[in-house]
């Protein structure tokens, strides 16, 4: 169908147009969207919408549900095979990040496995985490390689993205060439043949079209801001946007890198400086914050007070890996950035949308319900939008729609309830 409409008991936009201090979503009460050719025409009062909509029909009338902009989840490793549960295991017993590094594990023990998989076994097993983070109201995902870590494996990964990307009854997929992740075992004598090699095939990779960001792990166990700069220069040279893995264990100067070179985010975060974040945000840099892997790793917050004073933006990401973030979930991640992080609601559920968005290069398309924007919707099963913050453990999205198009099957009706009210 070319045109539609959504209703919701709550329509939370999203939208700064619609915001203000008393509410920060933008949430309007018993409202809706009118969609046409995939993008969203009008949004306002049901009566309005139905009245737009002249005689358009009616896909959802969520009265006791909530409809919000698609989850953009916007740091992840999600193109991997094999598992990591032993690793985990030996965390759980109290083997540090390094021990395990050192025995074989981690990245490296990822690298074996994408090495040994196809091109296809790598792109199916990217559809199915795909479609499985849609059912939880994911449309739009960011998608880092760095688990090939030579020039062959790093292609197949970002040519798995790309064959994903294909399928528009999947979450969009953005991709990002992560060579930099860590050294593999055949370069550790020539460890600064490798960074140069790396800095090279952005060029290589950025002619191809197989990549929107370049990042790079900055931090005291992986690579230096001197080792990074060079990939942060081609990055620049090609008009490819830049993210940094960066003061996850140590701050060695990821952030003001970043900074420096006006980097889309800075992501970790739980080593910084206020004079790196007072930088980060004279430069728009925005901080993803990974709240499951740091409970993982069993760290303590990054200074979350010190983030909004400086006024940089935040993005909340599940940093979906099998390592030490073994989930699909972003749901997951609102709720121990609410819970762990002490983010607002508010700040969590713009971190997943709008701010997500602005961190992906789509801020002018998605994120956020207004009218010219992708109809990327989800309606969830919940009488708020704070509940999505709940751990839930299960899926609580109904419907889900990219551009307009069913990304889950049609839901069943939701039971009426009361308005919604703040």
């Amino acid at each position: 169908m070319s045109a539609f409409v959504a209703l919701a008991g709550r329509v939370v936009t999203c939208d700064p147009a619609r915001s203000s201090s008393a509410k920060p979503l933008g949430a309007l009460i018993d409202a809706g969207v009118l969609v046409d050719r995939g993008k969203i025409r009008f949004i306002g009062a049901r009566a309005d919408v139905l009245r737009a909509a002249a005689g358009a029909p009616v896909v959802v009338d969520a009265a006791g549900g909530v409809l919000t902009p698609g989850l953009c989840d916007a740091h992840t490793h999600a193109v991997f095979v094999g598992s990591r549960h032993d690793e985990y295991a030996q965390r759980m017993a109290g083997a540090s990040y390094e021990d395990i590094a050192r025995g074989g594990g981690g990245i490296v023990a990822s690298m074996r496995a994408v090495r040994a998989a196809t091109l296809s076994e790598l792109a199916g097993a990217l559809r199915e985490r795909l479609a499985r983070m849609s059912l939880l109201g994911v449309t739009t995902v960011e998608v880092k390689s760095g688990y090939g870590l030579d020039a062959e494996n790093e292609r197949k990964q970002l040519e798995a993205i790309a064959l994903a990307s294909r399928d528009d009854r999947l979450p969009r997929a953005v991709p990002t060439y992560l060579a930099l992740h860590a050294v593999p075992p055949e370069a550790a004598a020539r460890r600064a043949a490798y960074v140069e090699q790396v800095a090279k095939q952005v060029h290589t990779f950025a002619q191809s079209g197989l990549m929107k960001f370049v990042d790079a792990y900055v931090d005291a166990n992986a690579f230096s801001v001197a080792e990074v700069e060079g990939v942060a220069v081609a990055a620049r040279d090609e008009g490819i946007g830049l993210r940094l893995h960066a003061g996850q264990f140590a701050d060695v100067g990821g952030a003001a890198l970043a900074a420096r070179f006006g980097a889309a985010s800075a992501d970790h975060l739980e080593k910084v400086t206020a004079q790196d974040l007072a930088a980060m945000a004279a430069a728009g840099t925005r901080a993803v914050l990974l709240p499951i892997a740091s409970f993982t790793l069993e760290q303590a917050p990054p200074p979350i007070a010190a983030m909004r004073a400086a006024g940089v933006r935040l993005v909340v990401a599940s940093d979906a890996n099998p390592g030490t973030a073994p989930t699909e979930s972003l749901p997951l991640a609102l709720a121990f950035a609410v819970r762990s992080y002490a983010l607002r609601p508010d700040e969590a559920l713009l971190g997943a949308t709008r701010e997500a968005a602005h961190a992906l290069g789509l801020g002018d398309r998605v994120g956020m319900l207004s009218p010219g924007f992708e109809a990327d919707l989800v309606v969830w099963d919940l009488p708020h939008e704070r509940a999505i913050l709940q751990p839930w453990g299960v899926s609580k999205a109904r419907l889900v729609m990219r551009a307009g198009r069913m990304l889950t099957p049609a839901p069943p009706p939701i039971p009426p309830a009361r308005r919604g009210r703040d």
